[in-house]
């Protein structure tokens, strides 16, 4: 019975499809498969290639004007993060031009041009060196205490967002300035290089390399969504290898092999760099999960204090109370009490910037009392 009814399936089949009747369901699946693939069409829109190109690549050319922007914005920026403006931080993450140097790399990657590549990396270390004197010269006569230096995951997920809303901007037929301005802002890569500045100017390696490590991972993941949005648009790769004008057969295999090996390393290279994000995040979670961080935020302050403090070793929040004698007896008071651990004495400078730091997370704060062990 069981062979007779496979029998009557396979025939009933091969009378479809002689016939061309296809079952309801499959012209369902057909129908929605091709609206999604309608909906989810990137190439749809597509700027014409040398369009694409011109507009990432202008973005790795500097010029004075564009330097002097890069300098007011990175300035804006640290004064932000000094006086908490949120309003000031955005308004520099929306004029500065950081960004079009991160999509230049990508593009330069992505099509495998060397040229644009190496001119996209240098713009970029410049910029990162005008960034670093601007905020450490305003750090050293500023006493702001600011924390944007604990890279985590969520930073690599908004970056790969920002990366590939970035990427897929400068493809469209239209102008992708307001597209730009959004991702630069929403990918934040100016305040990690504030930290890093501040980090110079308190000479707090610690701080500085977090930091470093956290504008790291937002560039790297920003190139890494650009790169998968100029794959997916079919970017022609630079196939003249020898610059001759010529395209023989020999280049074009050799450039095809090249791109998928260039493709593998940075998918492994990637991964290898965010692992010590991955760490940090886990580690962050897992903490919060075991209770460790009370609403004093001891965990975060101890992070911070570690790394501004000589010989620290240890802090503490506890709630102490004294009963008061006289007039006033049997009256409790009750006192909140910070405890800062080192293993040298600190000068009245670190004393003050610790005070600052715990002050962020307990404003009720009474008095900090500071050992030596």
């Amino acid at each position: 019975m069981e062979l007779d009814r496979q029998q009557l399936k396979r025939l009933r089949e091969r009378h479809h499809r002689r016939h061309g009747i296809r079952p309801a369901h499959s012209e369902v699946m057909e129908n929605a498969g091709r609206f999604l693939k309608r909906a989810f069409n990137i190439r749809e829109g597509r700027a014409p290639y040398h369009v694409i190109r011109k507009r990432f690549v202008n973005g790795a050319r500097l010029t004075g004007s564009h330097l002097c922007i890069l300098i007011i914005a990175m300035l804006i920026a640290s004064i932000g993060l000094d006086i908490d403006s949120d309003i000031a931080i955005v308004g520099a993450m929306l004029i500065c031009p950081l960004m079009g140097s991160v999509l230049a790399m990508a593009y330069g990657i992505a099509t495998l041009d060397r040229e644009i590549t190496v001119e996209a990396v240098a713009s970029l270390a410049l910029q990162m060196a005008f960034c670093l004197v601007t905020s450490t010269l305003y750090f050293k006569l500023s006493p702001a205490i600011i924390d944007n230096s604990t890279p985590t995951v969520w930073d690599l997920a908004v970056a790969l967002a920002g990366g590939f809303a970035g990427g897929l901007g400068n493809s469209r037929d239209q102008e992708p300035a307001t597209l730009i301005a959004g991702v630069a802002v929403a990918t934040a890569l100016m305040p990690p290089l504030c930290a890093a500045g501040y980090g110079i100017a308190i000479a707090s390696g610690s701080l500085f390399l977090s930091a470093l490590y956290e504008f790291g991972i937002n560039v790297v993941f920003i190139a890494l969504a650009a790169e998968a949005v100029l794959l997916l648009l079919r970017v022609p790769l630079k196939r003249d290898l020898n610059g001759d004008g010529i395209v023989t057969a020999e280049e074009n295999a050799e450039v095809d092999e090249l791109s998928r090996k260039v493709r593998r390393r940075i998918i492994v290279g990637t991964v290898i760099f965010a692992i010590p994000c991955i760490i940090m995040t886990a580690g962050s979670i897992g903490s919060a999960q075991a209770g460790v961080q009370d609403g004093y935020g001891v965990t975060e302050t101890t992070r911070e204090l570690a790394a501004v403090l000589p010989g620290f070793k240890d802090y503490t929040v506890a709630v102490e109370t004294s009963a008061t004698e006289g007039e006033e007896e049997g009256v409790v008071e009750r006192e909140i009490v910070a405890h800062v651990t080192t293993g040298e004495a600190l000068g009245a400078h670190d004393r003050r910037v610790a005070r600052k730091l715990i002050d962020l997370n307990v404003p009720e704060l009474d008095r900090v009392e500071f050992d030596v062990k």
